[in-house]
């Protein structure tokens, strides 16, 4: 399950990555939330490395930071959910921001996710001219690490994104931070023409994309798609992580019959 990318291509069918903030609701619940997700069909995981200011984020992963840091998930502790995640078998992708990996050390933080069995890494903040050492640090551990395109990103853009050979490209599908939106961007059918004219490298879709109709509408212009907000919000109305599972089993299984 290392190689995220043979996994995108192998499956022959959009990929569902659902997002999902490490230690929520606590760090001792966080593997049996995975665990309903895959059980509904997840064909892997971003996992949400829990931080004080994450730049990319709307207010409902916010607010999941914020709790999960609350209730005792430090970095060591949401390495060990990485850890507990990549147990069900699926690839995994830890989301962080540049700030806990600088100050960890590049080669000491990707060897890290990668003794916890995680296929890559995901640093939504890290401009591409600063991300060579990190590229080289992946690389060296055996992992990858995924570069951004959004709607603004012109083709010479891209071209350098494909030219680092990212583990996937991740597609910005709306402009602004992370959240549910009431409808399909307008942007996801010129950014994927644009990325496809260019490059093989899976092209995965997030932000902004919630419901199962959403779902069914962009699933042809990408190899994979990552819902995050949505399943956040299930977990964070959820009156128990018992409740939260079963939630977020539900709100799967229908993202992933939209996609079949």
């Amino acid at each position: 399950m290392r190689d995220v990318r043979r996994v995108l291509e192998g499956l022959g069918r959009t990929a569902l990555l659902p997002f999902l903030t490490a230690g929520l609701p606590h760090p001792a619940e966080s593997k049996g939330l995975f665990g309903a997700m895959a059980d509904a069909g997840a064909d892997g995981f971003e996992v949400g490395i829990p931080y004080s200011d994450p730049l990319m984020d709307g207010p409902v992963i916010m607010r999941g930071s914020e709790l999960a840091l609350a209730a005792g998930t430090t970095l060591e502790v949401a390495f060990s959910v990485v850890e507990e995640v990549a147990s069900l078998g699926r690839p995994v992708l830890a989301m962080t921001y540049a700030n806990p990996v600088m100050q960890t050390g590049w080669e000491k933080y990707c060897q890290r996710l990668a003794g916890c069995g995680a296929a890559g890494l995901i640093v939504p903040d890290l401009p591409l001219e600063e991300s060579g050492p990190l590229r080289e640090a992946a690389q060296g551990a055996g992992i990858g690490l995924v570069l951004f395109v959004s709607p603004t990103t012109g083709a010479g853009r891209i071209e350098q994104v494909a030219a680092a050979d990212p583990a996937f490209i991740y597609g910005v599908a709306d402009l602004g931070v992370t959240g549910e939106r009431s409808e399909v961007s307008q942007h996801v059918a010129g950014l994927s023409a644009r990325v496809r004219g260019i490059t093989n490298i899976p092209l995965v879709l997030g932000v902004g994309i919630s419901t199962p109709d959403q779902v069914r509408a962009v699933k042809v212009h990408a190899d994979g798609l990552i819902v995050g907000t949505a399943l956040v919000r299930r977990v964070l109305d959820a009156p128990s992580a018992g409740d939260a599972a079963r939630s977020l089993f539900e709100a799967v299984t229908a993202l992933r019959s939209a996609l079949n």
